[in-house]
């Protein structure tokens, strides 16, 4: 299988691993989140289906139809949330039980698509709302777009008023908070670059700086975009991208690229121990393992 590139990767990648599928058959795939029961969930999104991956048990659907669900975390509680293309609607809930809606409307007007979503350690919910899934049949439903921006939200912890944190993005998708949640990194799938962001009190934040640019292929051919993001335990940058997932040091290093044969959407943090790397590419799930763990959110116990 692919093998990673960039001499920056040495300490990060387990010596000799390699990318290996775990997962087939799909058509789109995103969302992945591994939960501490022992198995991974990720979204199948043109089939609108919730998917389970077991390392003994192999896969199988969880919920179908799954209104086109995208992006999934699970909240501090171990509540499954998750972003519905369909619905235009955030919810949250037991893993493949009952769903509650927790944001669908900004001033009186429905969301675009929520794409992909973050709990934060004082349990407030934090989203980006690109145009996608209206955009879009294979990924939504086309419809009417209602918001004049493009934006990433909170849900307060308490369930209080919905917070618009960015308001100038032209498509915002993946997303993580940096280990001590100070600052807030969003990429723009449009502008092929990650925004870093101050997560001080004031509503929206300011403008941020550009953390990484040019995220965008050097060869022909090679779709691979600006999408999912999450974090190290060193405070390490993983973003998709041209050829699998780019990574950059907490500086804006860019330390090299964890190739995979497919187009990678999202990725997330999974096993016992927290070190080996889901990818959701187009039909497939892969894992690489690796030397060092995902930050420790909330539900990583």
């Amino acid at each position: 299988m692919t093998s990673p590139t960039g001499d920056g990767l040495a300490d990060l990648v387990e010596p000799g691993a390699a990318v290996e599928r775990v997962a087939k058959d799909c058509i789109f795939t995103e969302g992945p989140v591994w939960l501490p029961d022992g198995y991974l969930l990720f979204s199948d999104i043109p089939a609108s289906r919730l998917l389970r991956w077991h390392p003994e048990e192999g896969q199988s659907v969880v919920r179908e139809p799954n209104a086109k669900g995208n992006g999934m975390t699970l909240d501090n509680e171990g509540r499954l949330v998750v972003c519905e293309h369909a619905t235009s609607t955030v919810t949250r809930g037991a893993p493949g039980g009952p769903r509650t809606p927790i944001a669908s409307h900004w001033q009186g007007k429905e969301l675009n698509s929520p794409n992909d979503v973050i709990v934060a350690s004082d349990g407030s919910v934090i989203f980006t709302d690109p145009t996608y899934g209206r955009l879009m049949e294979s990924v939504g439903v086309v419809r009417d777009v209602e918001q004049e921006i493009q934006g990433v939200y909170r849900v307060p912890a308490d369930g209080g008023d919905l917070e618009l944190l960015v308001d100038d993005m032209a498509q915002p998708n993946g997303l993580c908070l940096s280990r001590d949640e100070s600052l807030l990194y969003v990429g723009d799938t449009a502008r092929a670059h990650i925004r870093v962001l101050d997560m001080t009190g004031e509503r929206p934040l300011g403008p941020g700086r550009v953390f990484a640019a040019g995220i965008t292929a050097s060869a022909a051919g090679d779709d691979g975009y600006v999408d999912g993001m999450k974090i190290d335990e060193r405070g390490n940058v993983y973003v998709t991208g041209p050829g699998g997932v780019w990574v950059y040091a907490p500086d804006g290093t860019r330390l090299g690229t964890i190739e995979v044969p497919e187009q990678v959407a999202n990725l997330n943090w999974g096993d016992a121990d927290w070190r080996s790397l889901y990818l959701t590419a187009n039909t497939s799930v892969y894992r690489i393992r690796m030397q060092v763990a995902g930050h420790r959110l909330g539900y990583m116990r």
